[in-house]
């Protein structure tokens, strides 16, 4: 991607601060755009977050919400207009936790639900509202491989991220012709941010054996975020073939 294919755009990058969200938003810098930066509860990564894009000779913005709070959620947007128009969205703010049905409660239920599904139907509902038909607004939604092949495990964030993928296809076609809606179906991309144990077979079930590069991920991004306009409703798998085994 050459640097400046973003330049004039500014995008909200959800849970940005860390891990995922911070490897997009820098992929973005670099490509040229503004970033807005929200986090649920990492200031001082989101700090550190925006010194680095601003270093890259961006603009940046900091807003805090809980996605899991509908009402911060939804008032999440309308505050950022305040300071700047939004371009693009990318919803990749997420929980994810190892919870079988039987050991998935209530309360994880909820919050999966909250934070996984309907945070990005309001924020979406509201960039929605806020763009313009001639910007080339677009949303991208962040998957995963689980979304289309639903198991047993992590069953409330893949029940949760299945009913995105679902919501990703509808949203294209409720907000076509103005704003285009794709997703990113990721799979062995980051090891648990807690340490914790990770399966040495985790690799046995992708066919490219390995995985993925931080590159490959930025690239796949960047890819929906200057496409052809014509594409629209369509989740392309980052995952190395996970989904196809």
């Amino acid at each position: 991607m050459t640097e400046g294919a973003l330049q004039g755009n500014t995008i909200l990058i959800t849970g940005a601060a860390r891990r995922l969200g911070r490897l997009l938003a820098l992929a973005c810098a670099r490509a040229g755009a503004n970033v807005v930066i929200h986090h649920g509860h990492s200031e001082s990564e989101a700090e550190t977050l925006r010194a680095e894009i601003n270093g890259l000779g961006r603009k940046t913005w900091v807003y805090q919400a809980d996605l899991g709070d509908s009402s911060e959620t939804r008032d999440l947007i309308p505050i950022i207009n305040r300071s700047t128009p939004i371009h693009f969205l990318v919803n990749s703010a997420a929980t994810f936790e190892s919870l079988t049905l039987d050991s998935t409660s209530l309360q994880a239920w909820e919050k999966h639900i909250a934070v996984n599904l309907t945070a990005p139907f309001l924020l979406s509902q509201a960039f929605a509202r806020q763009a313009q038909a001639e910007d080339g607004a677009r949303i991208v939604n962040i998957l995963d491989w689980r979304a289309l092949r639903p198991g047993a495990d992590h069953f409330a964030y893949t029940i949760s991220k299945s009913a995105l993928a679902a919501m990703t296809k509808s949203l294209a076609i409720a907000l076509a012709p103005k704003i285009t809606v794709n997703g990113l179906a990721l799979g062995a991309i980051l090891p648990p941010a807690d340490g914790k144990f990770v399966d040495p077979d985790i690799l046995k079930n992708i066919p490219l054996k390995r995985w993925a590069q931080a590159g490959e991920v930025e690239q796949a991004l960047l890819f929906l975020l200057t496409c052809p306009d014509y594409i629209t409703g369509e989740i392309i798998h980052v995952d190395g073939g996970r989904h196809l085994v």
